[in-house]
């Protein structure tokens, strides 16, 4: 059996940076294993695999190289992409039914936004502090909030962030949770790195859903609703984001690396 596969980087317009992940569009779904399977050998931090659904509308589900998450911004951005430029040139916004809800992805002049749920956390009580992760993350945090299954650690600096040195191994071992570093930016509002050892991927490039969560703890320490925001891992990325209350906008950049088939 012969699959499209695309690999797109997201949040970038530089082909090497942003975060890559592999598309795979179908006429309809594979086996739940077989997914699985192509995201492992894949080695993406996630693949995304979308199928039909109406016009102008897929059903889309992401794959780590172990898991299925409910939520993946940049491969939902990948994703869109490849619908735009591949498959519909001239639709200017699709929407995706997800684990996550309907996402519409708009295209924005060279931007690509996101219509994505609001996250916001909530502070996390000394007495209730996991310092295991703490210990594995690394540095001092002024700040500690929690939603979902991620942790927010608030450091005071962009150097902070960008001088941590997790231990993988401690947070592989700590199972299925995520930890999103961020500090107040130079160039920009703000600064992020995202670990999820738990779900296979150690450091994501660029993480679109962590600014779920970001966007909201920004918005109100700022005072301002429209961010500009930085992912400082070594690919690096850039993101615009909007806070809506219930909703958060992620735009960015995308760029095609490579356009292929993989036979299963």
């Amino acid at each position: 059996m012969k699959l499209p596969l695309f690999w797109v980087d997201a949040f970038t317009r530089q082909v090497f940076r942003g975060n890559p992940a592999g598309v795979c569009p179908l006429s309809a779904w594979l086996p739940e294993a077989l997914m699985q399977q192509i995201a492992f050998e894949n080695g993406l931090a996630e693949t995304a695999f979308f199928v039909p659904a109406g016009p102008g509308r897929y059903h889309l589900r992401w794959f780590t190289p172990q898991l299925e998450v409910d939520l993946c911004g940049h491969a939902t951005l990948a994703a869109a992409f490849v619908v735009f430029k591949e498959l519909q040139p001239g639709l200017m916004e699709v929407t995706f039914d997800s684990r996550s809800g309907p996402l519409v992805v708009t295209q924005r002049a060279e931007r690509l936004e996101l219509d994505f749920p609001s996250y916001p956390a909530q502070p996390v009580p000394p007495s209730s502090s996991p310092s295991a992760l703490l210990v594995a993350v690394g540095g001092k945090p002024r700040e500690l909030r929690s939603t979902l299954n991620s942790y927010l650690l608030v450091y005071d600096t962009a150097a902070e962030v960008a001088a941590l040195r997790p231990d993988f191994v401690a947070l592989r071992n700590l199972g299925d949770l995520r930890a999103i570093a961020t500090a107040p930016g130079q160039d920009c509002d703000f600064v992020s790195r995202f670990f999820a050892a738990g779900a296979g991927v150690d450091e994501d490039p660029v993480t679109g859903s962590a600014h779920c969560i970001l966007v909201p703890y920004w918005a109100e320490r700022l005072g301002k609703t429209r961010l500009h925001a930085r992912q400082i891992s070594q690919r690096g990325g850039e993101l615009w984001c909007e806070w809506a209350t219930s909703r958060v906008k992620i735009a960015g950049h995308a760029v095609l690396y490579l356009r292929g088939t993989i036979e299963v």
